[in-house]
């Protein structure tokens, strides 16, 4: 009788861990939920040939589910759109658009971003080996490239954040820069 009780009790606890740990289906599911919106971003890019790092900051609009747009507003005006297949860059007078299904690695790292804000699970098993720490208020996932094409641009992502809202995207490029993008959701009136 003791040994049922016993035996009770650690599966118990067990099953309660197991049902504590946040998973990744629960973190997409929770992403998935986000209906997108503006927010400001700082990013500072660590570039191994500089001293310190090179800092823009602006705002960013996501509408799901495949449309984002990247204004920098300093330290010079530029804009990033990524709608669709299509990339899309405004400097100065100068407009560059790109259709990334011609380009399958530059798409999967570019579609990266929007696959985590979108929730979307499939779309980064196909390019990603991912793993998640934390619980939903406060959590990270990590993005380790599985094809080599991608491997030979990126060794990681860092994503951050607090339930369905991402916080903070870290990408550690193949030659040792990295670029770290605070992101601050802007509330609405």
């Amino acid at each position: 009788m003791m040994f049922r009780s016993c035996l009770g009790v650690l599966l118990l606890v067990f099953s309660a861990g197991a049902q504590a740990a946040y998973s990744i289906d629960q973190l997409m599911f929770d992403l998935a939920q986000h209906k997108g919106g503006k927010a400001r971003f700082v990013e500072k890019r660590h570039i191994a040939l500089l001293d310190k790092p090179v800092q823009a900051s602006g705002e960013m609009t996501y509408t799901p589910p495949d449309r984002l747009e990247k204004r920098t507003l300093l330290p010079k005006p530029e804009t990033v759109l990524l709608d669709r297949n299509t990339l899309s860059l405004e400097r100065d007078t100068r407009k560059q658009s790109i259709n990334l299904t011609s380009r399958p690695e530059a798409q999967a790292f570019v579609e990266s971003i929007r696959s985590i804000l979108s929730g979307n699970r499939k779309a980064l098993d196909a390019h990603y080996a991912l793993q998640v720490q934390g619980d939903r208020s406060q959590w990270t996932l990590l993005l380790v490239p599985s094809e080599p094409g991608i491997a030979a641009l990126l060794q990681r992502i860092t994503v951050t954040g607090s339930a369905s809202q991402v916080r903070h995207i870290e990408y550690l490029l193949a030659d040792g820069d990295r670029s770290e993008i605070a992101i601050e959701p802007v509330q609405a009136p």
